[in-house]
Order: C-alpha cells, then structure tokens, then sequence
C-alpha cells in the first residue's frame, strides 16, 4: 500500500503492518445496502482460512444480529473484491482468493434491500 506523505523526508512506522498481527490480515467486510452497518468491519483473519469459514462462521458473528442475515440465499450473493466483481472459490484459502492485507470486499443480497427498504 502506498503513502503519500506531506513531506518528502517523512518516514513513519506503519503501526498496521501485516507483521503486527501474528499470522493474521486484516480483511474489511462490508454489506451492501444495509444501513445497521454504516462501515465494513475490519477484523484480523488467517490467510489460510477457507472462504467458506468467513462465510459460515465469521459472516454471522459480525452479520447476524441483522433481521435479515438469516434469509440470505448464499448462493445469489454478489461479492465484490476491491471495488470489482468476483466468485469467490468456497473451498479455497482467502489468501487463494486474492485477499491480503487490508483487501476490502462486500457483498450484496438480491432481494433484501435492509430493513423496510432502507438502503442507499
């Protein structure tokens, strides 16, 4: 990731660098057009873990006090990964599906728009 400092002669210690969280990354998660979540969440997560793993068990922790988490047809899902469309590999690692350090991916939910139709 790149900065771009005031100063030409500034150099900072990144506090956020992978080597800071143990084996972990951090992955942004967001959920399109559901207003309960204003941000993605940002939460560290091993590489190695399956995209099935962030879906079945991670996704419900931050996700699942929402109305509508539970009516989600997984299988509809849009996911998109750094701004651009993607079909995640369910059995394959995060690190296989091109999630690094600070990626940022979001998914969205045909058919359920937040609650009452709340969405932007």
């Amino acid at each position: 990731m790149s900065v771009k400092a005031i100063r030409a002669d500034y150099h900072g210690d990144m506090k956020d660098s992978v080597d800071k969280f143990h084996g972990n990354q951090l992955l942004s998660i967001g959920w399109d057009r559901h207003l309960m979540y204003a941000t993605p969440a940002c939460i560290p997560v091993p590489p190695a873990m399956p995209f099935s793993v962030l879906v079945g068990q991670v996704l419900p922790t931050l996700f699942g006090q929402h109305p509508q988490f539970a009516q989600i047809d997984w299988e509809q899902v849009e996911w998109l990964r750094g701004g651009e469309p993607f079909v995640p590999a369910m059995d394959q690692s995060l690190a296989d599906n091109g999630l690094g350090h600070k990626s940022l991916i979001r998914f969205r939910t045909p058919g359920l728009d937040g609650l009452h139709g709340a969405h932007f």
